[in-house]
């Protein structure tokens, strides 16, 4: 028996309740929300999602575990200078100053800004974070320690003219904006930028070779998530191949001040072992006190595969049809798995929150997105007195999935190969009760592979 093709986009949908956690953060340091339905809802951002997933996947990948195991990932960072002058130091026998110097200028010279030089902290960190795969400092400090003599002239060249720039700004009256963006510089800018023509340009295969380094490549997680460049024009960007929604709570948020006092190991010693209360006087009260916002609630997140765009991102990679198709569905069982494993780590030591486990995630092919968030409009009432409360949160709000889930595949017959997966033994029963009523095609699953059929 032929298996039917596999449908364009798989839709992943997740409910998982969450208690006394604080797993993302605004700029006051206070839970994120939204307003939905007409009232205040607990939120944890696409960004932080996607990046726990990615770095999920990163680590098992570099530990030898699962689909893309010892398969080549990305790194996102403003650092690749100091990753290539590391390498340059201890894989080639670079002295460490000249090893930062040569390796800060090969990587400007291709068109990427770096802090101002007279600040030690961002001096050698590009101005925006640069997702290139892991190896990309080695393969350029290798290179320029295979063209070590040329490359040494060309600095050399390259920070005099850099000088005599900076000096010529100054002599106008002028600050000197060396490594500033010309497009943040106002008036200044033109000027620098016409500057900055004058520096002798990086012979063109080197340039060649540190853009080939910091392109996407193979790096897996490049090809699933996606990569805006604007700086290098030249340099290839990625269309993410998974799209990411935002968490929110099924229900109105509630929120938590709760009140800390952190104790004094020291101040409590001399406590204990004074032999005079007045000894002790000076040591009452805590050591520090303060409060942290804690939140709780049942939340719906929704994330979609689109299997195109990652054969298309992984055949630009330069894999072959047969490369693509095999690393395709590798990538997409270590999607699904970060999906459901991964998790934002603030606070994590102190709530424990990493170790959530979903109560329920819904997965089934499409051809074309479905985010049921919909289903969640009209919040969840969890009150017992109340004349429209459902109860607890968790399995009404399963409820109200899969009944949606139903409603929208009677009407869209792309819909297929639904499956449930549920680690809570209170809701495994509500998931039963769809397969045995037959309202559903929803084959329920024990595990995680599964879900990608």
């Amino acid at each position: 028996m032929t298996e039917a093709p596999r449908s364009q986009f798989l839709s992943l949908h997740v409910l998982e309740t969450l208690v006394a956690v604080l797993p993302v953060r605004d700029e006051n340091g206070s839970p994120k929300s939204l307003v939905y339905g007409g009232v205040e809802r607990h939120m944890i951002t696409s960004q932080a999602r996607r990046r726990a997933e990615r770095m999920h996947a990163r680590g098992r990948a570099n530990a030898g575990i699962g689909a893309l195991a010892g398969r080549s990932t990305g790194l996102r960072t403003r650092e690749w200078a100091l990753i290539t002058a590391k390498s340059l130091e201890t894989d080639h026998g670079w002295d460490r100053d000249e090893a930062i110097t040569t390796a800060r200028a090969v990587i400007e010279a291709v068109g990427l800004k770096f802090g101002d030089p007279a600040k030690k902290t961002v001096a050698n960190l590009t101005k925006v974070l640069l997702f290139a795969p892991s190896d990309a400092g080695t393969r350029i400090a290798t290179r320029v320690q295979e063209h070590a003599d040329e490359l040494r002239a060309w600095r050399d060249g390259y920070l005099r003219a850099q000088d005599e720039i900076g000096k010529k700004t100054t002599r106008k009256g002028g600050r000197s904006t060396t490594g500033q963006d010309p497009e943040t510089a106002s008036e200044e800018g033109t000027g620098i930028a016409a500057a900055e023509a004058t520096l002798p340009p990086l012979p063109k295969e080197h340039r060649d070779a540190v853009l080939f380094a910091i392109a996407p490549r193979d790096a897996i997680d490049i090809a699933l998530y996606g990569r805006f460049l604007a700086e290098i024009a030249d340099s290839p960007n990625v269309d993410g191949a998974v799209q990411s929604s935002h968490a929110f709570t099924v229900q109105e948020a509630e929120q938590v001040d709760d009140f800390y006092a952190a104790a004094d190991d020291a101040k409590l010693h001399r406590k204990r072992n004074a032999l005079d209360f007045l000894d002790s006087a000076d040591d009452a009260g805590a050591g520090m006190t303060g409060y942290q916002s804690l939140i709780s609630g049942t939340f719906y997140r929704h994330a979609v595969l689109d299997r195109a765009q990652l054969n298309i991102n992984l055949r630009a990679a330069g894999m072959t049809e047969a490369e693509a198709a095999e690393t395709a569905v590798a990538a997409e069982k270590e999607f699904v798995n970060a999906f459901v494993e991964a998790f934002p780590e603030a606070k994590k030591n102190s709530t424990a929150s990493t170790g959530s486990l979903p109560a329920l995630v819904l997965a089934f092919e499409g051809a074309r997105p479905y985010n049921y968030a919909a289903a969640f409009q009209r919040p969840i009432d969890e009150s017992p007195t109340s004349a429209g409360g459902e109860g607890p949160a968790g399995a009404a709000a399963v409820r109200r999935l899969l009944t949606h889930h139903a409603f929208v595949s009677e009407r869209r017959p792309d819909l297929r190969a639904a499956r449930a997966l549920t680690y809570d033994p209170q809701i495994d029963p509500v998931v039963k009760e769809f397969e045995t009523a037959g309202r559903d095609d929803v084959e329920s699953v024990t595990d995680i592979e599964e879900l990608a059929p």
